[in-house]
């Protein structure tokens, strides 16, 4: 879905100029002329992103950044021919997450605002809630009951086994290092010269019989570390 972008500018080429590279990229954008209806409209129907002009006949641009901050967190981004630091200083300070000064690259804005809308798409994007419990092909392990079955046998798992194969089922395909699986197992910093992860995983091996030239589950990458396909 099409990323939604306001556009308040009072100059009319400025902001027809800016519509144009926009939908060029895809985007839909709503343009006003002054900040009265562009405040209703977010209200109404917040957008993706803000470009503001600060020079506004009714509401100077600062304002309405600072009225829409009440309230929403997307990105806004400053437009103005404006060129002092302390006028800069002041939009960020009010809430804006970046600032252009006329005359402007129309290429240059439409980067910035695909970089503000990655920022707040990376960052506000509500976390994933990790399954409790798994099953790869026979393998069922969960860290409710902190058991595990293989093909309906339960295993006699040690904390720290159950630990490292749960830290391998949930990174199911892929490739986890001997320093990554140490340090969240253990909880302390990884040494080249420690064969702990490797003696672990060939305890594991034995209790998922597995055959040590062609193993089912957990299976090692030479130089990299280990993956359950």
């Amino acid at each position: 879905m099409a990323a939604d972008i306001l556009v308040v500018d009072d100059e009319s080429a400025i902001a027809d100029l800016v519509e144009l590279y926009l939908k060029n990229e895809g985007f839909a954008v709503h343009k006003f002329g002054s900040a009265g209806p562009a405040l209703a409209y977010v209200e109404a129907s917040p957008p993706d992103l803000a470009v503001l002009d600060v020079m506004l006949p009714d509401m100077d641009g600062f304002t309405l950044c600072q009225r829409i901050r009440e309230r929403h967190l997307f990105p806004i981004l400053m437009l103005t021919a404006r060129v002092e630091d302390m006028d800069k200083i002041t939009g960020l300070t009010l809430g804006a997450d970046d600032y252009v000064t006329k005359p402007f690259n129309p290429l240059e804005l439409v980067a910035r605002v695909k970089t503000q809308l990655r920022r707040y798409t990376r960052y506000n994007r509500p976390p994933q809630a990790e399954p409790q419990e798994l099953d790869i092909r026979g393998l069922q392990i969960s860290q409710e009951t902190h058991k595990c079955l293989l093909y309906g046998e339960e295993l006699a798992l040690t904390p720290l086994e159950f630990s490292i194969l749960w830290h391998l089922c949930s990174r199911q395909g892929r490739v986890v290092s001997s320093e990554e699986l140490f340090e969240a197992v253990w909880g302390e910093k990884y040494m080249d010269s420690n064969n702990t992860v490797m003696s672990h995983i060939a305890r594991l091996r034995e209790k998922l019989h597995e055959p040590s030239r062609r193993p089912k589950f957990i299976k090692t990458v030479w130089g990299v570390g280990y993956t359950i396909e």
